[in-house]
């Protein structure tokens, strides 16, 4: 009896294309699941004929309520080697072993560009107006060139922003909690003196950190309104990074001229959520690291997890 293996969040119909997984044909049933399942009960209803689960970087949360209903699994794959929404004690406690895949840095890093580029072009406003026979130019795009982009976090994300930045011609600057002087003269980067400078001084911030308790609202009300009216924020990172509600103040009261956003608080958004209908905020449905080669990435080491482990051998293991 061949055992079944759940692909979740399967959006795009990508999954099964993306890999070889008629090298488990003859053990495993792969099952891609293209509807997202948003609560405990659907899940553990969908789930619970199924030994073996896929699911796309923190799109599902795997709380120990729902794997103790879920008796039957014993291997969880998150794509990435980091899962901040498994309880891998949980996990372990009911049996089941958690693997990871590698994940490519560049996706993320050219969507925030981007997303940062059509913010300051006007190109959604722009491509609207051409298509619906609106005005011929309504907008005046932001020069990046000698402006100030102020990169929260530069570890391996925001180190690569920070370089196509200096190719545009910006002037790079970077903070976060940790960042050493050392770290941002290895990047060719200037390291502003506080958070508030940054956020004071900089054209465009955009934020590349891991979201933990220490960085959850990093960005707040106080960030907000030090920024200039005239600059834009770009978060391609984790919606808990800013406070979501002194955001839309923001944008509604047209403190700054603008923001882009690939992260929510909900995903998918709610279709009454106000991140939908806020004014001057660029949105994409988490899109960040959405990308065929990812994609490849993914559900290639998927699969070979899933023979290491019918082997014996579990590989790329997540703890806690």
């Amino acid at each position: 009896m061949r055992l079944r293996c759940a692909v979740l969040d399967d959006y795009q119909d990508a999954a099964l294309e993306a890999a070889d997984w008629g090298r488990l044909a003859d053990r495993v049933e792969a099952v891609p699941f293209r509807a997202h399942h948003g609560s405990q009960d659907e899940l553990a209803a969908a789930l619970a004929d199924f030994d073996i689960v896929v699911t796309l970087r923190e799109r599902v949360a795997f709380p120990a309520p729902l794997l103790d209903r879920l008796p039957r699994l014993r291997l969880l794959i998150a794509s990435g080697m980091r899962n901040s929404v498994i309880d891998h004690a949980a996990a372990a406690r009911n049996g089941v072993t958690v693997c990871g895949t590698g994940s490519l840095p560049h996706p993320p890093v050219e969507l925030t560009w981007a997303l940062l580029l059509g913010l300051a072009r006007g190109v959604v406003t722009e491509n609207e107006a051409l298509r619906t026979g609106g005005p011929w130019q309504s907008t005046v795009g932001a020069d990046l060139h000698g402006r100030r982009l102020g990169i929260v976090g530069l570890g391996k994300l925001g180190t690569r922003v920070a370089a196509v930045g200096q190719a545009f011609g910006m002037d790079v600057v970077a903070w976060s909690p940790r960042l050493t002087a050392e770290r941002a003269e290895a990047a060719g980067v200037g390291l502003a003196p506080s958070k508030g400078d940054l956020f004071s001084t900089s054209d465009f911030v955009t934020l590349h950190l891991v979201l933990s308790d220490t960085t959850r609202g990093i960005v707040g009300a106080a960030e907000l309104a030090l920024m200039k009216p005239d600059a834009y924020l770009v978060n391609t990172s984790r919606a808990g990074l800013v406070d979501q509600d002194a955001l839309l103040a923001a944008l509604r009261e047209g403190r700054i001229a603008g923001a882009a956003a690939d992260v929510f608080d909900t995903e998918p958004l709610p279709a009454g959520h106000p991140m939908r209908t806020a004014p001057r905020l660029l949105a994409t449905p988490h899109l960040g690291y959405v990308s065929r080669a990812n994609y490849r990435t993914y559900y290639r080491e998927a699969v070979e997890d899933i023979e290491a482990w019918l082997a014996g051998e579990p590989v790329r293991v997540l703890g806690g």
